[in-house]
């Protein structure tokens, strides 16, 4: 478990019990605008979680449900993807419910996630990636010191169509 500032949060690994906020997330509008995620059920969730164990043992990726601390349903995920710890990087990724949006909880979850990545497992470059479109995700990697390096174009499908992304990076030193 990761302590975050926020009042009361933590990062912790999904667990099976997690699957109502999972599926909540996979139908939230906002969530689902801006991130290829969709989950249906129960049984798709647990699925899910399931799966981000084996990519975690295969160092495939790495996603924590940020969550209050002791116990208590997830107001969000945040992780790595793409890890390649040959080369010391990973991209991050994350989503907010409702419960956890206005509070700062994204920029707060990202800085904590990105120093544990580069003191404890000595990653040297994260990257964070967002439709040109979603204002709150670059308010989010520019107060946790992400700066921008540049403009994908049409990098990413979402459900209206292809979106141009901003590519934000942040490298060992920087923070």
């Amino acid at each position: 478990m990761l302590a975050l500032d926020a009042a009361g949060l933590e990062l912790r690994p999904w667990r099976v019990h997690d699957a109502a906020a999972m599926v909540a997330a996979g139908q939230d509008p906002a969530i689902r605008r801006w991130n290829r995620f969709v989950v249906d059920s129960p049984t798709e969730a647990r699925r899910r979680i399931e799966r981000m164990r084996e990519r975690w043992l295969s160092e495939q990726s790495a996603l924590w449900a940020i969550a209050p601390t002791g116990a208590g349903e997830p107001v969000g995920l945040i992780g790595w993807s793409d890890i390649d710890l040959a080369e010391g990087s990973a991209e991050v990724l994350y989503w907010i419910l409702p419960a956890g949006r206005g509070r700062g909880v994204a920029v707060e979850a990202t800085r904590r996630l990105s120093r544990w990545g580069f003191d404890d497992l000595g990653l040297h470059r994260l990257r964070l990636c967002h439709s040109t479109a979603n204002e709150a995700s670059c308010r989010v990697a520019a107060k946790a010191g992400f700066a921008v390096e540049g403009t994908m174009r049409s990098a990413l499908l979402h459900e209206d169509g292809w979106h141009d992304q901003h590519l934000h990076a942040l490298v060992q030193g920087d923070i």
